[in-house]
C-alpha cells in the first residue's frame, strides 16, 4: 500500500543560512513564515523567509517550501521517503526539515513546477496555502 501524502504549499521565497555554531540567533530570523533554527559543533542552520536574511549571510536561497500535514506519529515509517524518492529519482534537490509535529520540504523555486508534477503523480495531494 502507497503512502498519500497532503502537502501545503507555503507562501514565500526561503533561503538556508549557515553561520559561525557560535554565533548567536540572529533576531532576523524570527518573524512570520517557517522558521527553522539548527545548531550543531560545526554550525548554526536558519531556514526563513529570504527577504528577512541580510545580504552579507552565507546562504542559499529561491527555495519555495511544502508542509506536510501532519501530525505522523513518531513510530510511523515511510513518511519522508514517499515524498523525497520521486524527486530525487528525477533529479530534484530537496532540503527537508523535521519538527515534532512534522516535516517541511524545501525544493528550488525553479524545480517548483516539475516537483508538483511528481508529487502529484505519485499519489500526494497538494493545496495551496
Amino acid at each position: 500500500m502507497s503512502i498519500r501524502v497532503k502537502l501545503q504549499a507555503l507562501d514565500g521565497a526561503y533561503g538556508v543560512a549557515r553561520l559561525r555554531s557560535s554565533d548567536p540567533i540572529p533576531s532576523w530570523a524570527d518573524g512570520g513564515g517557517f522558521v527553522s533554527i539548527s545548531r550543531t559543533d560545526d554550525e548554526l542552520s536558519i531556514v526563513c523567509l529570504e527577504d528577512r536574511m541580510p545580504q552579507d549571510v552565507r546562504m542559499v536561497g529561491g527555495w519555495s517550501c511544502f508542509k506536510l500535514q501532519g501530525p505522523f506519529a513518531f513510530d510511523e515509517t515511510g513518511i519522508v521517503l514517499s515524498v523525497i524518492k520521486p524527486l530525487s529519482t528525477n533529479g530534484v534537490g530537496i532540503f527537508v526539515v523535521s519538527t515534532f509535529d512534522g516535516d517541511h520540504l524545501l525544493v528550488k523555486s525553479s524545480d517548483l513546477e516539475k516537483a508538483r508534477n511528481l508529487l502529484v503523480n505519485a499519489g500526494h495531494v497538494l493545496n495551496a496555502e
